[in-house]
């Protein structure tokens, strides 16, 4: 609780509030590109102590709300095949397809477990030889390693009924995308965790190519803040560049085994996020070496091709063009309880924490 603590003082966030109030000049936006800091941001309350110059907007920094309607409705088509067992995070399973969802096929008596993680859906592959068991891969730098590693103990044990759906997805193309889409913008606050894999350097073309400042922050009060001056910094002096805040644990390298796990399992291709389309070179797919746990491969899939979510604005919201509150769903028909789109869904969706968080002042720190 010690450590915890200390990044989450409220003195010291105070001063740091004060410096920000200080040395601000002008209308300035930051956006956040990690779902872990728009759930703590909207949790501890974080908006409310910045000045009214300084505004905050989430981005495409949620899996589960990124990952595209194309690949629900491929794994509900898979789930309602014979013998066939569907393992996912939790998430995942509440996000609407175009006429059903993972949760709704449960309901009707498909078999869908929820995991932990990619080695448990082997585990239950390794006990269900004559089921075929489709493991559905989400998540951005953070969690493909993991995949990559069961991926290589299943060729290990050369388990043939066993297989990947991925949806994996890395974040700096689409921050690129946000740029190009012409978002108005000061700089990014840089996700902690996927750079603890990757290392800070992947964020490096963003203040050389676009002028755009970078600040690498966890995910208590203290580190966003302190980002966020940091940020304003960048801006006051001209000088942007891809800054750590998050020290204690993100290098300029990364985590070098994680690295290398993902470089031997997958190899970068087009994929297509939710509100964005195809961004290219954005996705992970497993090397040809590894096709035989390729469910794109191994399985023939009745899909849907409807992507939009009607009045929903998930889309707009996840560019950055939009604020849940603009939802003409937003806390009516559209709840965590009953979410009609996918930024509702996860706790780290943008929708779920404005709903859940919104009224939060500084002091309310849990």
């Amino acid at each position: 609780m010690k450590y915890i603590d200390e990044f989450r003082d409220k003195e010291l966030v105070s001063k740091l509030a004060g410096h920000i109030k200080n040395i601000a000049r002008g209308d300035l936006t930051f956006m956040e590109v990690c779902g872990g800091h728009t759930s703590a941001i909207h949790r501890f309350g974080i908006k409310s102590f910045l000045p009214g110059n300084i505004k905050l907007i989430s981005g495409p920094g949620c899996p589960v709300c990124v990952t595209a309607t194309s690949f629900i409705n491929k794994a509900v088509g898979c789930s309602r095949l014979k013998d066939v067992i569907i393992t996912t995070f939790g998430d995942l399973i509440r996000v609407p397809g175009t006429t059903s969802s993972l949760d709704n096929e449960r309901s009707n008596g498909a078999d869908i477990r929820i995991v932990f993680s990619g080695l448990e859906a082997l585990e239950i592959a390794i006990a269900n030889p004559n089921k075929r068991v489709v493991f559905l891969g989400i998540g951005f730098e953070t969690t493909a390693p993991g995949t990559a590693v069961t991926i290589k103990e299943a060729a290990t044990k050369r388990v043939e009924n066993f297989f990947l759906l991925s949806a994996h997805k890395i974040m700096p193309p689409a921050m690129e995308a946000i740029i190009k889409d012409g978002v108005n913008i000061d700089g990014f606050i840089c996700p902690g965790h996927v750079a603890a894999i990757t290392g800070s350097g992947i964020f490096d073309f963003i203040p050389v190519k676009y002028k755009l400042g970078c600040v690498i922050t966890g995910f208590e009060p203290v580190d966003i803040t302190q980002a966020i001056l940091m940020l304003i910094s960048q801006v006051n002096s001209h000088d942007p560049k891809n800054e750590i805040q998050y020290r204690r644990a993100v290098t300029k390298d990364g985590n070098l085994m994680a690295k290398k796990q993902m470089e031997e399992v997958f190899e970068t291709c087009d994929a297509f996020w939710r509100g964005f389309g195809i961004i290219p070179g954005s996705g992970l797919a497993l090397k040809n070496e590894f096709a035989e746990f390729d469910a794109e491969k191994s399985f023939t899939f009745d899909v849907e091709s409807k992507e939009d979510d009607g009045p929903c604005i998930c889309g707009e919201i996840l560019r950055g063009k939009k604020s849940p509150p603009d939802c003409p769903l937003f806390g009516k028909g559209c709840i965590p309880d009953n979410p009609i789109g996918a930024c509702m869904v996860s706790n780290e969706g943008a929708c779920n924490t404005w709903f859940k968080y919104s009224n939060n002042e500084c002091n309310n720190y849990t």
